[in-house]
């Protein structure tokens, strides 16, 4: 639906199935109600004119690949509810400046933020047990990160290109690091 701008999801659903709203080229917004508490595989994937998105408090999952390549996605709200971000959940979202990773969340999955090439900042949640191989790979104005005590693994090249990182504290409880690199 190359056309479609704009979309209000009503109260009556419960969870965006895969491939919803797969290259929507121009939809702008999404509106999703309170009454979702799931958001599939490719949902929104390639929707590249959508700016921000609140993702309500009754959302749980975002799923592989949900926003990914959404290029002129500045903000996202992932609220206290979400248990993990699946792989490459943002991936290529090159206009993401900053993002807050919640309490809630456990896991980091393979590239959920990989090639977020304007991230300057992540807050990444006490709740947070793994960050997954190239997590971050790529988020070249990524310039500082602290790791909660909670994390206990970083996976293969977390942070690779991340070429403006001054930055990282990694807490005593990390017990792995597979061949991260840190920089380019």
């Amino acid at each position: 639906c190359s056309g479609l701008t704009s979309v209000t999801i009503p109260d009556s659903v419960t969870s965006i199935g895969s491939d919803a709203f797969k290259d929507c080229s121009s939809l702008t917004s999404a509106t999703i109600p309170n009454s979702v508490t799931s958001i599939g595989r490719d949902a929104f994937y390639y929707c590249n004119s959508l700016t921000s998105v609140i993702i309500p408090d009754s959302v749980t999952s975002i799923g592989l690949s949900a926003f990914k390549c959404c290029s002129s996605l500045t903000s996202v709200t992932i609220p206290n509810g979400v248990k993990s971000i699946e792989s490459f959940a943002f991936r290529g979202c090159s206009s993401l400046i900053s993002v807050t990773i919640p309490d809630s969340v456990t896991s980091i999955e393979w590239g959920a933020f990989e090639d977020c090439s304007s991230l300057t900042s992540v807050k990444i949640g006490n709740g947070v047990k793994s960050i997954g191989d190239d997590a971050f790979n790529g988020c070249s104005n990524l310039t500082s990160v602290t790791i909660p005590d909670s994390v206990t693994s970083i996976g293969s090249d977390a942070f690779y290109g991340c070429s403006g990182l001054t930055s990282v504290t990694i807490p005593d409880s990390v017990t792995t690091v597979s061949y991260t690199h840190l920089r380019a």
